[in-house]
């Protein structure tokens, strides 16, 4: 049943048109009068993680919960949206990785352990220039919005966070996915014959992994192609969960064409202040390629309730249209 509750949005002028791919790089050089927080490089951050978790779980009481989470979805530019996020002097992302999975895959290991992803609160506060005070810090983990257990873990254990959704049109997003997955080495059949394969697959995955905590499902998490596009039902879930003043969704097509606007809408939403100094990039993106018609036509069927309700149930027209 459709909840009719619209996600209060701050208005942003349409950037133009649907799925606008911009023709030239999506890089905005500005001034910098603040000192970007430098990243550690990833091999250095992937042999110091686990080490440090250990160590830093001692001081948990001491370390800052989040304060908003970009919760997905997949292959939708919320790596993109990180990156631009962690340049902002008054946001402070985890220690490591972007993605901590905490409420979908590591849930079991504890709240300290997912504080001990986050800098002390004291050197925090220090190394944040005084006028972007009090620092707002954050996470992404794009599987949050699709794990049936993410959400209410999250609204149970933060009940005053924030979530940012970044939406892309849900046919491309579904082969996207695909892309990636067959690329890792996830996925062997062709577009065309997931799809086809997608339902039986995912039979019975969710009611195992909501009976059992600690079970992950490869199919749930690599093989859903238009269930993770069908957002309406996701964000309906959450809505149940959260009050629709917490949730703020991104296009994805508008933040590639004008990051600046839509920047500066998610900075009204979490209380941030202006800063002019961010460079906007475009990370993990893949080759388009042509997708099957016949892909096309069974995710457009699949597909058709998100098309139509996204824009009522978000309170802003969405950048999509079906061919």
């Amino acid at each position: 049943m459709h909840t009719g509750r619209a996600i209060p949005q701050v208005p942003v002028a349409h950037p133009g048109g649907p799925g606008v791919e911009p023709s030239k790089p999506m890089t905005r050089e500005r001034s910098n009068p603040v000192k970007i927080r430098r990243r550690l490089p990833p091999s250095v951050q992937n042999a110091l993680r686990p080490l440090s978790v250990q160590v830093q779980r001692i001081t948990a009481a001491y370390r800052p919960s989040p304060t908003f989470i970009v919760a997905g979805a997949q292959r939708c530019g919320t790596t993109s949206l990180f990156r631009a996020l962690e340049q902002h002097p008054q946001m402070t992302r985890p220690s490591f990785h972007k993605g901590i999975n905490y409420f979908d895959l590591n849930y079991g290991r504890g709240a300290g352990w997912y504080t001990a992803h986050f800098p002390l609160t004291a050197l925090d506060t220090l190394r944040t220039p005084r006028e972007y005070r009090p620092s707002l810090p954050f996470e992404a983990s794009g599987y949050y919005m699709f794990h049936p257990a993410a959400f209410p873990r999250i609204a149970r254990d933060l009940p005053d966070v924030k979530i940012v959704l970044m939406l892309r049109d849900p046919v491309e997003r579904a082969y996207s996915a695909w892309k990636h997955e067959h690329a890792r080495g996830f996925e062997r059949e062709s577009f065309t014959r997931a799809l086809e394969l997608e339902d039986s697959r995912l039979e019975g995955e969710v009611e195992r992994m909501l009976a059992d905590p600690s079970y992950e499902s490869h199919a749930h998490r690599h093989l859903a192609y238009a269930a993770r596009s069908d957002y309406v039902p996701q964000i309906e879930r959450l809505l149940t969960l959260l009050p629709a003043e917490q949730v703020h969704v991104v296009y994805s097509e508008d933040f590639f064409a004008k990051p600046e606007q839509e920047m500066s809408a998610l900075a009204t939403f979490l209380d941030a202040r202006d800063y002019p100094g961010i460079t906007f990039d475009r990370h993990n993106a893949r080759p388009s390629g042509s997708m099957p018609s016949d892909a096309r036509d069974i995710l457009q069927h699949k597909l058709a309730r998100t098309y139509e309700e996204i824009s009522e149930l978000v309170g802003r027209p969405s950048p999509w249209h079906v061919e």
